[in-house]
């Protein structure tokens, strides 16, 4: 086929509906109907000579050349949405937009103060909300707009622009004088780790990656508080014997208000926190100075 006779919008409304996984939730992200959608994706196949995606349950299935264009499509799509908002001025100072922001509640904790006294600093009129979502969702959010950026450790978030903005652990965080900083003291390595089956844990559900560091060393059954909110929990490990697992540079922040860390070789404890976007707003004025002002702000210098 020659690419005259093809339409914008067919490529459009292919790149939503491999994303999404649906015809309908494709026809409603684009702004048609779904007669309308299944007539385009129909016009689509003829041209291409492949069916392009397969029904299944809940959805449908690309083909394998659905698979092969799609990248190529997102790229595409990105490179000219980037070119024609490219010329479109942000003025910060004057600016009352609002960003989106998905980011755990211990994101919130670590990166909230800092950006938001920079903000009313420099862009008084800028609206941030935090948005969390599963973890499955946030490629699509970003790439439909729905989110702007997204912080967190989130290997499984692909095909996004990132930047690192910092080296973490997951270490242990126990009230001060609790009877376990003795053991700790004596007992290193494979010792130490050994050694946690004394303890008993609380968990939060925001942070599942501190559940897996307890789930791989089998102490499911010392868990004796599992929260929605895990910002809850230090509060509690400050008036019992429980401990919690998390990251340290978070818990560095209790550590002088009657918190005591100790950091046991959990296998997997090292990860990187990162700062992802779509590659379809890297130009888009306001994204661009936002996110500039982000890694200024968290990035290592």
């Amino acid at each position: 086929m020659h690419i005259n006779e093809l339409d914008l919008n067919l490529l459009r409304l292919f790149d939503a509906t491999y994303r999404l996984g649906s015809v309908s939730r494709a026809a409603e992200a684009v702004g048609l109907t779904q007669p309308a959608a299944s007539h385009g994706l129909g016009r689509l196949r003829l041209l291409l000579g492949d069916a392009l995606f397969e029904r299944r349950a809940g959805g449908v299935k690309p083909t394998a050349r659905a698979d092969r264009l799609a990248g190529a499509v997102r790229q595409a799509l990105g490179t000219l949405e980037a070119a024609l908002n490219e010329s479109a001025a942000f003025d910060p100072r004057q600016s009352t937009r609002t960003f989106r922001l998905h980011m755990s509640d211990m994101g919130e904790s670590r990166f909230l103060p800092d950006l938001i006294t920079t903000l009313r600093e420099r862009a008084p009129g800028v609206r941030v909300q935090t948005l969390p979502l599963p973890r499955d969702q946030i490629g699509a959010a970003l790439d439909e707009g729905r989110i702007d950026f997204a912080f967190g450790f989130l290997p499984m978030v692909k095909d996004t622009q990132r930047v690192q903005l910092l080296q973490d652990r997951y270490i242990v965080m126990l009230r001060a004088g609790h009877p376990f900083l003795d053991v700790a003291r004596r007992k290193q390595g494979p010792a130490l780790l050994d050694a946690l089956r004394s303890l008993e844990f609380v968990a939060g559900r925001t942070h599942s990656d501190t559940l897996r560091i307890l789930q791989g060393l089998q102490l499911e059954d010392r868990i004796r508080l599992t929260a929605e909110h895990f910002m809850a929990l230090p509060a509690i490990v400050g008036v019992t014997d429980l401990a919690l697992v998390m990251p340290r540079n978070i818990a560095r922040g209790f550590a002088a208000n009657g918190y005591a860390l100790i950091e046991p070789p959990f296998p997997l404890r090292d990860f990187t926190v990162s700062l992802h976007w779509s590659r379809r707003f890297e130009a888009d004025p306001a994204n661009r100075w936002l996110r500039e002002l982000m890694v200024g702000l968290f990035a290592p210098r």
